[in-house]
């Protein structure tokens, strides 16, 4: 067993390696939004502009005691206004990483979802959390928990994908992609199986590339070897996933927070399908958690640089 937050401590070490990541900061306007991207910025991590009102953010910096005079300031009058400047930074190429501060993500996501001044691709908008599982040698991607209620196999052909660039971002050459359902055999009266199995013969004709995928499989045989051997199961993914893929957002939420509460799990995570990952954080996160999700977003950046990529 690795020692707890030894995995996100990683990425973050990764990423004082390269130069600050530019974002675009929407409506920082209270102490927790405002102190994480202040400490990612402090570790190197980003380079933050600041987007909301001026008088708010810097009211809440003077309350917090934090110093902000290092960082560029775009002075928004309410958080709608902030969350449409802040993707107007990106689409101008002013930042690399869009964060969501103290408004609503409903506003943020607005703003990157609007038709002809958003940040849309022809890929669909997923999330995916990366969770550092105490008990486990290696992060689990789970997708998609916050985003797609119920998504359709077209939905979790691009949520796959997604999943997959980011995974081969954090270095993870050949990502491990389970597909999950209630059992690991194809039962025409339990959808989740029918999509599972085509998913995988979709991968099979290069529709989706860069990871190698199994599924049906339940959880247990998904992320435990000896569970794959008692089902006899011979698969390359069985017992060794990174990636578990959810059959919907019910399904995600439970097991995220599942491994949140009684496996002491952390719960990074960032938003994909857009020109550039978003960072969606909670007041609930803890510091650790907020900067690994800073570090995730980092790193996805610096990868698309790299390959030139349009979206991730």
């Amino acid at each position: 067993m690795e020692r707890k937050h030894e995995k996100y401590e990683r990425l973050i070490a990764r990423c004082k390696e390269l130069v600050p990541t530019t974002a675009a900061v929407a409506h920082p306007c209270d102490e927790s939004s405002l102190r994480g991207a202040v400490e990612a910025a402090e570790l190197g991590i980003l380079k933050p502009i600041l987007v909301g009102p001026r008088a708010k953010i810097e009211a809440a910096a003077e309350q917090a005691k934090l110093d902000i005079s290092g960082y560029e300031l775009v002075d928004a009058p309410h958080s709608v206004a902030a969350a449409e400047t802040a993707v107007q930074l990106v689409r101008e190429g002013r930042a690399e990483l869009l964060m969501k501060g103290s408004l609503h993500t409903d506003e943020l996501m607005g703003a990157v979802v609007k038709s002809g001044t958003g940040l849309r691709t022809s890929r669909r908008i997923s999330h995916c959390f990366i969770m550092d599982v105490p008990s486990l040698d290696r992060p689990i991607f789970v997708t998609d928990a916050a985003i797609n209620i119920f998504p359709s196999m077209e939905d979790k052909m691009h949520i796959i994908q997604n999943a997959i660039d980011l995974a081969r971002s954090l270095g993870i050459v050949e990502p491990k992609v389970a597909i999950l359902s209630a059992m690991e055999t194809i039962n025409p009266k339990v959808p989740s199986t029918i999509e599972a199995g085509a998913l995988c013969k979709m991968a099979d004709r290069g529709q989706i590339t860069g990871g190698i995928l199994d599924g049906p499989l339940a959880l247990d045989n998904a992320i435990d070897l000896d569970a794959a051997k008692i089902k006899k199961i011979d698969s390359p993914v069985a017992g060794r996933a990174d990636i578990l893929v959810v059959p919907d957002l019910e399904a995600g939420n439970m097991l995220a927070k599942s491994l949140s509460f009684m496996a002491d799990a952390d719960a990074a995570g960032i938003v994909l399908g857009a020109r550039v990952p978003i960072i969606l954080t909670s007041r609930a996160d803890s510091v650790l958690t907020r900067l690994a999700s800073c570090a995730v977003a980092a790193l996805v950046a610096h990868a698309r640089k790299i390959s030139g990529a349009a979206a991730v």
